[in-house]
Formats: structure tokens, sequence, C-alpha cells
């Protein structure tokens, strides 16, 4: 679960390292926490130092993201139930498409019925 003022880790080779959530974007309900596939508004505290030359981001750029791995536990239909040991996103543009041409890890399945199937494709693979 991760809520306003959460720090999180980038999960892709865009350049960013850590970000904060400023909100998350849900239509016609007001939430207090966003779980994997959520779509959410951050703002960029690190950037990646060796990359500093060709990031695609900045140092408190605003920018949207989605939530690719919680340490809460993920339950599905079927009873296998499974959790990640960090909270990390991608970064979206404002299209909602990835800034990013590789996302590292593994990305659960989930992902694919939120309509971010690029994102599944960029990865190493889903669990």
């Amino acid at each position: 679960m991760i809520q306003i003022q959460s720090l999180l880790r980038v999960s892709d080779n865009s350049g960013g390292k850590i970000v904060r959530c400023l909100k998350i974007l849900k239509k016609g309900q007001k939430t207090r926490y966003g779980k994997i596939g959520d779509v959410i508004v951050i703002s960029v505290q690190q950037i990646r130092t060796k990359n500093k030359i060709t990031s695609k981001v900045k140092k408190g750029d605003v920018l949207y993201a989605v939530i690719v791995k919680t340490r809460s536990t993920l339950k599905r239909s079927l009873g296998v139930s499974f959790c990640f040991s960090h909270n990390a996103v991608v970064l979206l543009n404002k299209q909602l498409k990835p800034l990013a041409t590789r996302v590292l890890g593994i990305i659960p399945r989930e992902l694919r019925n939120k309509k971010f199937s690029k994102i599944i494709s960029l990865s190493s693979g889903t669990i």
C-alpha cells in the first residue's frame, strides 16, 4: 500500500533513483492507498549520478508513474499470494507511456489487465 509522501524506488533506466508520491490518481473516489497498477503523481528526489548527462529526468521534476512493486501482500484469485522486498515504480510521460527503454526486475502479471502491456514487454519477466 502506497500513500502520499511515500518514498519509492525507480525500477527503470530513465535516470531517476528515488521518488516521492504526491497524489494517487483514481477515478471517482478519494483514496488513501495505491496498489499495483495504480497511476500516481511523483516528484523526483534523487537521480542516478552515473547517468547525469543522459538522464531523462532531473531532480524536482513532477511526473506520472505506475506502481509495479509493493511490500504489502498481493493475493490472486487462485489462492497464491506474494510480496516484494521494496516499493517500486516505473516513470511515465503525459500520455502514460513509459519514459525508459528497459524495466529492471520482474513485474507482476496484474499490469496487463490495467493496459500497461508495454511495461511488461520491456521487463525481464513476469511473476
